[in-house]
């Protein structure tokens, strides 16, 4: 299973993407919320989204909306990182559909173990075989 960084400052996304393949995992990377979108629906075999919540074109809020409001990628893992953001926000934001939020500066121990705990975690089958009857 692949993560995709969805973070729109380049040296946080290469320090991130590099945190993660050295954990064993590939990734793909995006700069903005809408290329996000676009590579998350093109890529079925993501198995976590991590996101910042500033971002241009699709901001991370608007972004975590859209992946749980698409019957695919409901039960996917969101962690979001950012560092603009109350206590208030981010509570909003795990109410919303994210699976645990990061402040930043990111403290990349921590980022690790969410990381490993959170592509551990099954991905829910709505439906295993479309179609099939009963």
């Amino acid at each position: 299973m692949k993560v995709l960084i969805a973070e729109d400052e380049p040296s946080t996304r290469a320090v991130l993407a590099h945190t993660v393949e050295r954990l064993g995992f590939p990734v793909i990377q995006a700069s903005d919320g809408q290329r996000a979108w676009e590579i998350l629906l093109d890529n079925p075999d993501i198995g976590l989204l991590v996101t910042d919540m500033m971002m241009p074109k699709l901001d991370g809020r608007s972004f975590i909306e859209r992946v749980r409001k698409d019957p695919h990628l409901a039960t996917m893992p969101v962690l979001v990182v950012s560092g603009v953001i109350s206590l208030n926000q981010i509570n909003d934001l795990l109410e919303q559909g994210a699976s645990r939020f990061l402040p930043k500066p990111i403290d990349l121990m921590e980022f690790r173990r969410y990381v490993t705990a959170l592509m551990a975690q099954p991905i829910a089958e709505e439906h295993v075989e479309e179609g099939a009857e009963a």
